[in-house]
């Protein structure tokens, strides 16, 4: 049995056993396309997908995430809000003991002030998300991200979390 398999025509290689990730917007975000978009890609590379859907409060977010033990937690945001109702998820996600260690992303549009791709990652960061994707290179940033989940059940995140990688525009793909 190989040890990893070609997925795509970009010869995308799985490691050889996919994750679990829940996949969410936050809660003022009612788009549902971004999280089909999401998805279906994660799902391509190998990954097991819990879809919350639009509109989800926090406190589903933090119960899902204890029934289902995710690897991974993908926030995706196309209104705009995501910094705001990110920042709130997030603070209120690390307050818990049993969540603290989660590996939490978000990437999309994270504000209505039109700043540059990029200009809320830092404090997003600073809050807890472990990545933060925003801005013109946001799926190359992404899947270079989701390629190295596996190294997160080896004791944190991937160096390109930690580094601050390349910004992520989910909403505009």
């Amino acid at each position: 049995m190989p040890s990893s398999t070609v997925i795509s025509d970009r010869e995308f290689v799985l490691p050889p056993y996919g994750r679990r990730i829940i996949l969410s917007s936050v809660s003022s975000d009612s788009h549902t396309w971004n999280l089909v978009y999401l998805q279906l890609l994660l799902e391509e590379w190998g990954h097991e997908v819990h879809n919350l859907g639009a509109c989800v409060p926090d406190d589903l977010v933090l119960r899902e995430c204890r029934d289902h033990r995710p690897d991974l937690v993908v926030i995706s945001s196309v209104n705009g809000h995501g910094f705001l109702d990110g920042r709130r998820l997030i603070t209120r996600l690390r307050r818990e003991p049993d969540l603290a260690q989660l590996p939490v992303v978000i990437g999309g549009k994270l504000g209505t002030d039109g700043a540059a791709g990029g200009a809320h990652g830092p404090a997003l960061r600073t809050a807890g998300f472990t990545a933060v994707f925003e801005g013109d290179a946001a799926i190359d940033g992404f899947r270079a991200y989701v390629r190295q989940v596996p190294a997160l059940a080896q004791g944190g995140p991937p160096a390109l979390a930690q580094a601050g990688p390349p910004a992520l525009a989910v909403a505009a793909v």
